[in-house]
């Protein structure tokens, strides 16, 4: 039976105070299945990224509560939460955010060597090979193409064999083809390894990889789609965005 990675419970998200308060998530309920792919897509301004931040942990909710594979984020200390996403929790952005004078192995080696784990590697040459950039592991970011640098900040992410993946526009900076290449990775690590992956997309390309694609409206949940096309979920947002208008 399979049971949630995430849970997030009448969560709310508000920045500033009085008439200047803007209130970027609003009462959000939504559950993560193990070993699933979902995209969150929503016009701008419509809490995507508020969302990825409070379900990761990277910011505390106004109100509601965030469960993490049975563990409540509400009350832990800032030293609690910094364990849980670097031991829990692994993240790739649209920007691959990789250290230019490291080569690939050397900064897929970082976030273990930031917890003070000696990596091996061996296992930083098996996390490579994962993403398809074995003979790589030499190389510096200079020395690779966009497609292999966000390959490389993949695995960076997998290193530590995270619970859930979270990705921020993870192929926002590539051409189509490498977009294909890097998100049939993705979706490989879910068939395959039952890994968890929650997505933030503007791209109905990359969500039709996912299971299943939640819309976000002005801090709202609006529904979602399961197993749907490109042009399903296209014509979704297009709706979504005259609406909004």
């Amino acid at each position: 039976m399979t049971s949630d990675a995430i849970r997030l419970c009448s969560v709310s998200r508000r920045y500033g105070a009085g008439e200047s308060a803007v209130t970027a998530l609003d009462r959000v309920s939504l559950s993560f299945a193990e070993g699933t792919f979902t995209a969150v897509m929503g016009p701008s301004g419509s809490g995507k990224s508020t969302l990825l931040q409070c379900a990761a942990g990277l910011d505390r909710p106004t109100s509601g509560t965030v469960t993490v594979g049975g563990t409540e984020l509400t009350g832990l200390s800032e030293t609690g939460l910094t364990l849980l996403r670097r031991e829990r929790i692994g993240f790739v952005f649209q920007a691959f955010n990789l250290v230019p004078s490291l080569t690939a192995e050397q900064n897929v080696a970082l976030p273990l060597r930031l917890a003070g784990r000696r990596p091996s590697r061996a296992l930083v040459r098996e996390v490579l090979g994962q993403v398809g950039l074995g003979d790589r592991a030499r190389h510096r970011p200079s020395e690779l193409s966009g497609g292999q640098q966000q390959r490389v900040a993949l695995a960076r992410a997998l290193i530590t064999r995270p619970d859930v993946l979270f990705g921020d526009e993870p192929t926002g900076a590539l051409d189509s083809r490498t977009s294909r290449e890097v998100l049939g990775l993705l979706r490989g690590m879910v068939d395959r390894e039952g890994q968890t992956i929650i997505m933030v997309t503007h791209d109905p390309v990359a969500a039709s990889r996912a299971d299943r694609v939640v819309f976000l409206v002005d801090g709202r949940v609006d529904g979602e789609l399961v197993g749907a096309s490109a042009d399903g979920i296209a014509a979704r947002m297009a709706r979504m965005e005259v609406a909004s208008c």
